[in-house]
């Protein structure tokens, strides 16, 4: 492979630029930064950032769900979700059950 291709196969087969890929890789990373180091804070302090972690990663894992049943190559490299075609049905909500624990 050259070097080139490490930089633009994966975002390719999300449909994407290598620059749209690392906007979109950075709109997930700061959300994590910022949940990791409230869940940090609530290891030490246990009665601050009671929900913070677990509510920012419910939503990623939502955003991320509903992105990648968009991708048009979402049959290749998720097909659980083409499956069902109901994207409501395979996205749990917030507080539903199995998804009812907080961090």
């Amino acid at each position: 492979m050259q070097i080139r291709g490490l930089f633009t196969s994966h975002p390719a087969s999300v449909g994407e630029t290598y620059g749209e890929h690392m906007r979109v890789a950075l709109s997930f990373a700061a959300p994590l930064a910022k949940a990791a180091g409230a869940a940090l804070i609530h290891a030490f302090l246990p009665f601050l950032f009671t929900t913070t972690a677990s509510l920012t990663v419910k939503s990623l894992y939502e955003r991320m769900t509903r992105r990648c049943a968009a991708c048009p190559k979402a049959p290749l490299h998720r097909p659980d979700l083409m499956a069902s075609r109901r994207l409501a049905s395979s996205v749990p909500v917030v507080g539903s059950a199995g998804f009812d624990y907080v961090i």
